[in-house]
């Protein structure tokens, strides 16, 4: 190019007078860019509602007559013209897209195997085949492992005694997609007691329901029954001779539990079933075996049933009952029933869970159950994992989560006690965890226990902790930093790293920090995470995090996106996802705003923001994002929002309250008709989703939710930000609600194709590919950046 131009100017001085001639040539005018695509126009049929004396028109109510033929062709025409009016608007970062698609595709983590999880004589583990789209699912036994298996090729081995390959494949995943329809989508799947029979649901696309299938693992031929459909739940009884399972009715309420004898052509026989349409049934086996455990519950009332899982015929006993909705998880410990809840005591409503214990054979009466611990303000219980030998407490103190383990059995006949005194084992853990999950733990005997560990700055690791002794063991985590050669991935750590993390015992939690931070694979030197609490508009201090590239942010110009929930009691997922390494690379800020009526703060969070109360959920996300520009944190007028599901209603209320607080948006699947869903549901909604979000037979419930909802509160002749919705009709909150929403703010808002506002139709949601899941990303990504920089 240098050379080119060096020539030219050469030409000119050598020839002067062709540079005179040039001085009289009129350059040819810029071309006129081409006039921005226009967005498509939906056909309006105004149609009034009423309802507690309110009337309203919907014109677009036409888009969700499921059962109607020709608004179903209506909507085809009009779903094909928003797909080419996106593809119109985002053409320009194709570029941007493709280039993003192949960031994210590099950072997938390409595990062979997930980790083998050792439940008896087995270590069972999920394997992908080279060009094969779904796992495997596999086993082999223990006491060949470490002779005969590849870590990098777990199907490898072969024993030589016998001469037959050591690994036994249970399922082939890619085979039950062409039993389903090309999809193979799993929802459940519990191993008998005695490793002999396998019983899983898949999902049937073309019906709409997960049906029941039995495997005998011996085989691998499947059973002739239960061959049910509609199944919600299974667990094991019999020492595996015997399977219950509950199914749905048409609204998709679990209500009945069968019990299928294995190998028996005998009917399965209807154990118990509830015609109240507000009673939904949940069972789930102790993890000793002994019991299954029935859970019933309702707007007004929650109780707990055991089946004897030996004589799984013999009845239901009721231990356990309580008022309104509330957590229960029942477990079993040599004579002791444990029960693990969050319901009111003495009639006063509680923040948090809490732990009680009374004799399995005592007669059911609420003064049987006696309090293990004392209560502790500053030291909160989020969750709770049986073994034979230990209880383990997963741990939070204000945002400081801890993991710790007390010998079994407790003390019998004392009274409640402190923590402390049970001298709790409290294990190592990295900096900033956001959340840790436990399991999958089956070996009811093993002294080892699986958790995964969160952070915003760290992939997820799954870790074994031995609880007879404090050693630990990450068996598997994902190295972002190539520079790093750990990848710990079903091997055992190296012997230096090993005698640091034996024998931890530490009495406080505050007191444990992992010797070397270097263990685990830690982002935070180059991705800073900090912590603020917002005042709201009533004073309620909302936690704020936030994360950063510590190279690539610029202070004061930097734009961020900010993600939001606030439904259901459910904790923000704050977890690093790999794929917003390409927003933090770029210099941008990721803010998570754990607004009230999602969890993390206690019941009192949850229930402040649910209901009549959904306002305040709202709220306090506008204060967090308000937060981040007034304290400089993202750049004014470089701020989107980011919402899945539930928390597409919150993000969108937020613009409806503030459009120009935001510059861009990103609705996922999101909740955006709540008037028209609760009112008249398509999907069949659950109790829990009223109950977060109102009943619209209670008067003021509805006046509430009309001033919350989305569809119902778009605001006239405004600019609205640039959003992107990305919805499908396999979800819960259907296509219409999004396509609605779009139709009404191209309406009544102000037009700037600077700010356009985009609907998505995502692929199915049960087909589980990551690389269109990293398409769809990178489409996401492309539009914030290209809203920022238009």
């Amino acid at each position: 190019m240098l050379r080119h131009l060096l020539t030219t100017v050469r030409h000119r001085t050598i020839h002067p007078h062709r540079c005179y001639r040039s001085a009289s040539y009129k350059h040819p005018k810029n071309p006129t860019p081409p006039a921005p695509p226009k967005p498509p126009k939906a056909p309006q049929k105004p149609q009034s509602f009423t309802f507690h004396d309110v009337t309203w028109e919907d014109p677009y109510s036409w888009m969700s007559s499921l059962q109607d033929k020709v608004a179903m062709r209506h909507m085809d025409i009009y779903m094909e013209q928003e797909e080419k009016y996106t593809e119109a608007v985002m053409s320009d970062t194709e570029r941007l897209q493709t280039k993003l698609q192949s960031e994210m595709a590099s950072r997938l983590n390409f595990d062979l195997s997930t980790p083998p999880l050792r439940w008896g004589p087995w270590l069972y583990y999920r394997r992908v085949e080279e060009g094969k789209q779904y796992p495997v699912l596999c086993r082999r036994l223990v006491s060949l492992n470490e002779e005969f298996i590849s870590n990098k090729s777990p199907g490898a081995g072969f024993d030589f005694n016998s001469g037959k390959r050591i690994e036994q494949k249970l399922i082939d995943y890619n085979q039950e997609a062409e039993r389903f329809g090309g999809y193979a989508y799993e929802e459940l799947s519990e191993i008998s007691p005695d490793h002999k029979f396998l019983a899983y649901t898949m999902y049937d696309k073309d019906n709409d329901f997960f049906k029941l299938s039995v495997r005998n693992l011996n085989s691998g031929a499947l059973c002739s029954k239960p061959h049910a459909s509609h199944v919600s739940n299974l667990a094991w009884v019999k020492d595996g001779h015997a399977l219950l399972y509950v199914i749905t009715n048409e609204n998709k309420r679990p209500y009945r539990i069968y019990c299928s004898m294995i190998g028996s052509t005998d009917e399965d026989v209807l154990l118990h079933e509830e015609q109240d349409e507000n009673v939904y049934v949940n069972i789930r086996h102790t993890k000793d075996f002994h019991f299954v455990t029935v859970n019933t519950f309702s707007p007004t009332s929650s109780k707990v049933f055991l089946i004897n899982a030996a004589d799984p015929f013999s009845g239901l006993k009721l231990v356990w009952e309580s008022e309104g909705i509330v957590h229960c998880i029942l477990e079993h410990h040599q004579g002791y029933l444990y029960l693990f809840t969050d319901a009111a005591k003495d009639g006063q409503m509680v923040d948090g869970h809490y732990l009680l214990r009374c004799p399995v054979n005592s007669p059911f009466n609420p003064k049987t159950w006696e309090n293990v611990f004392l209560d502790d303000q500053d030291l909160i219980i989020e969750d709770v994992d049986f073994s034979n030998s230990h209880l383990v407490l997963i741990t939070r103190k204000g945002r400081d989560f801890g993991i710790c383990s007390v010998a079994l059995p407790l003390p019998v006949g004392k009274r409640a006690v402190h923590l402390r005194e049970l001298q709790p084992n409290f294990l190592p853990l990295p900096k900033h965890v956001c959340k840790i999950s436990p399991g999958p733990n089956y070996d009811y005997y093993s002294t080892i226990m699986r958790f995964t560990i969160s952070s915003p700055v760290m992939p997820d690791a799954v870790v074994d902790y031995d609880l007879s002794n404090g050693k630990w063991n990450i068996i598997q985590q994902q190295n972002m930093l190539h520079e790093r050669t750990r990848i710990l991935y079903g091997t055992a750590l190296s012997s230096s790293i090993a005698e640091k993390s034996t024998n931890v015992k530490l009495s406080a939690m505050n007191d444990v920090k992992s010797e070397d931070d270097n263990l685990w694979n830690d982002l935070s030197e180059f991705y800073a995470c900090e912590h603020y609490d917002v005042s709201s508009h009533d004073g309620a201090m909302v936690p704020l995090t936030i994360v950063y590239s510590r190279k690539n942010r610029k202070v004061n110009q930097s734009p961020g996106v900010l993600h939001g929930h606030g439904a259901y009691g459910e904790v923000l997922d704050k977890r690093w996802q790999s794929e917003l390494k390409s927003l933090l690379d770029r210099g941008w800020v990721v803010g998570y705003a754990d607004v009230r009526g999602g969890g993390g703060g206690g019941r009192k969070w949850h229930h402040d923001g649910r209901r009549t109360k959904k306002e305040n959920s709202i709220r306090d996300y506008i204060s967090c994002a308000k937060y981040l520009v007034e304290k400089e944190i993202v750049q004014e007028n470089k701020l989107a929002g980011w919402g899945y599901s539930a928390g597409g209603l919150l993000v969108a209320s937020a613009i409806n309250f503030c459009p120009e607080l935001f510059r861009a948006a990103v609705l996922k699947v999101p909740f955006l008709d709540a008037t028209n869903t609760l009112l008249y549901p398509i999907l069949p909604l659950t109790a829990v989703d009223y109950e977060d979000f109102g009943y619209p037979g209670d008067i003021e419930d509805f006046h509430a939710i009309r001033k919350y909802s989305p569809y119902d509160n778009i605001q006239k002749d405004v600019l609205y930000p640039a959003v992107l919705v990305s919805s499908s009709f396999n979800t819960r909150f259907g296509v219409w609600e999004a396509a609605k929403w779009v139709a009404r703010v191209r309406e009544q808002t102000i037009y700037d194709p600077k700010h356009p506002i985009l609907l998505n139709l995502m692929t199915d949601i049960v087909e589980e590919n990551r690389y269109l899941q990293c398409k769809e990303s990178a489409l996401e990504t492309a539009f914030l950046v290209k809203a920022m920089e238009s």
